[in-house]
């Protein structure tokens, strides 16, 4: 039974991967295009400030079209091992300090000269570091007090390596905003030399990367949390399982005979697990000899899935077993049962049939809290048993359970089913479907063979929701 609550919207689809495919080919393109150009540019061998300011954007674009195209390949190829997907937090619209807009509003340039001590600042370096021209630019040993002093180390390894040994800088740090705010800087540059081949001064464009930083962080975070969602969703999709083995062994084979000239009851069951979901439902099924000879049949279904719904159901089918057990009716255990759901701590909706077959006369007596009739098979031809009045469990109180009583003869199958055996949306196409089948259960010789012939025709149908079946033959 699906639960009472539920989306009537269709889930968002990922986008078709052929169109990303071809930003990707469109993006490899444009790359080789910029590489070309910085490849071209690093070719001036007297190259002056606007030539290597003119190489550093082509060294960015750079970088940003290899992101680009890391990013439209996750795309492409999604998150491993998800099967669920989190809403994702959007970063925050509240400015970090540094300036938004266009590539070239977030990239400055700074030169800082060894032998005269000069420094020369971009004007868009001093809107990223939130500082007033008036108060001029920092020099390399003021820089590092506007750095995180976790980042401190990583700058002074930068600049000493680049200075002493020729290395060329690349690499990120944060600085801390004259507003309070913090922004993350990535910062290349190389040594400038003199006539004599000694380093006269370094040169570096910063470029801001704050909000890239933020959506990768955010992009991690997710996949983090999807993959854990998926374990934990793995995790419950186990225990579910064997929770409900646990409780719902496979009936197949005779049930004890009271004694001479009494008739048995050959009984198989079956659980289909939904199509749509790889949760666990709340269905049940059961077969049990009571004391005195008789037999209780019982098929169910609580809304929900997963552990609530499968632990839901153990205790319902518990409480069922014992006052079948104590000998009371099959009406006034769905009262019993209605009044259990009523007083649970999570209040469901739930639907069953509760049969008592006494081999001594053939009889049964059955009730049913708004759930399908059992279908009765004789000589080829099925019927639903008429119906005795009985609501959803867990839909009202006070409710007073009917039962009915008929009588089964020797080669009768009875067949009890749950509401989402069939994949069609009309829950009722189920019994309509199983009566299909009544020339096959003639031929069958157990009622394993039975259940091997619903399994057969509707096994394969897509759910929406699980069920299961069973199917009593009465023996001679």
């Amino acid at each position: 039974m699906p639960s009472h609550l539920f989306a009537d919207r269709p889930a968002p689809q990922p986008p078709e991967r052929d169109a990303v495919d071809a930003l990707i080919n469109r993006t490899r393109l444009l790359r080789g295009d910029v590489d070309a150009v910085r490849r071209d540019t690093c070719v001036i061998d007297d190259e002056g400030p606007q030539q290597r300011w003119q190489r550093a954007l082509c060294e960015l674009a750079v970088h940003q079209l290899d992101d680009l195209g890391e990013h439209l390949g996750q795309l492409r190829d999604g998150i491993p091992g998800a099967t669920a997907a989190e809403p994702v937090e959007e970063p925050s619209t509240a400015p970090a300090g540094p300036p938004t807009g266009s590539l070239l509003s977030r990239v400055g340039s700074a030169e800082w000269n060894l032998l005269t001590d000069e420094v020369s600042w971009s004007d868009e370096l001093y809107q990223i570091f939130g500082r007033d021209p008036g108060a001029g630019a920092l020099s390399l040993d003021e820089l590092p007090s506007v750095l995180l002093a976790e980042d401190q180390p990583l700058l002074t390894s930068m600049v000493t390596d680049c200075l002493v040994d020729g290395r060329p800088i690349d690499g990120e740090f944060r600085i801390l905003l004259p507003d309070g705010g913090m922004c993350t800087l990535h910062m290349m540059g190389e040594p400038v030399l003199d006539a004599d081949g000694c380093t006269a001064s370094m040169w570096a464009a910063l470029r801001d990367v704050s909000r890239l930083r933020r959506s990768q962080h955010i992009v991690g975070r997710t996949r983090d949390t999807l993959r854990r969602q998926e374990h934990m969703a793995r995790a419950e999709h186990r225990m579910a399982v064997e929770f409900q083995e646990a409780v719902l062994p496979p009936w197949r084979g005779s049930l004890p005979i009271s004694g001479r000239g009494t008739r048995g009851l050959d009984v198989a069951a079956h659980y289909l697990p939904s199509g749509a979901s790889d949760l666990i439902g709340g269905d049940w099924y059961d077969a049990l000899p009571l004391p005195g000879g008789t037999t209780l049949l019982t098929v169910g279904d609580l809304t929900g899935h997963g552990i609530p719904a499968t632990s839901a159901m153990a205790m319902l089918l518990g409480a069922l077993r014992g006052m079948a057990v104590a000998g009371i009716g099959p009406g006034p255990v769905m009262g019993h049962l209605n009044q259990l759901i009523e007083a649970s701590a999570q209040p469901a909706l739930g639907s069953a049939v509760c049969c008592r077959f006494d081999p001594a006369t053939g009889t049964l007596v059955w009730a049913q809290a708004g759930h399908p009739a059992p279908l009765l098979f004789r000589d080829g031809v099925g019927r639903p048993l008429p119906t005795p009045d009985g609501v959803l469990l867990g839909a009202a109180s006070g409710v007073t359970y009917e039962q009915d009583q008929v009588d089964l003869l020797a080669g009768d199958v009875l067949v009890l089913h749950t509401g989402g055996l069939t994949g069609h949306n009309d829950r009722n196409t189920g019994p309509d479907m199983l009566l299909g089948l009544a020339p096959r259960f003639a031929q069958a010789r157990t009622a394993q063979e039975c259940v091997r012939t619903v399994v057969e025709e509707l096994g394969s149908a897509e759910r929406l929701d699980d069920a299961c079946v069973l199917v009593a033959r009465v023996e001679a």
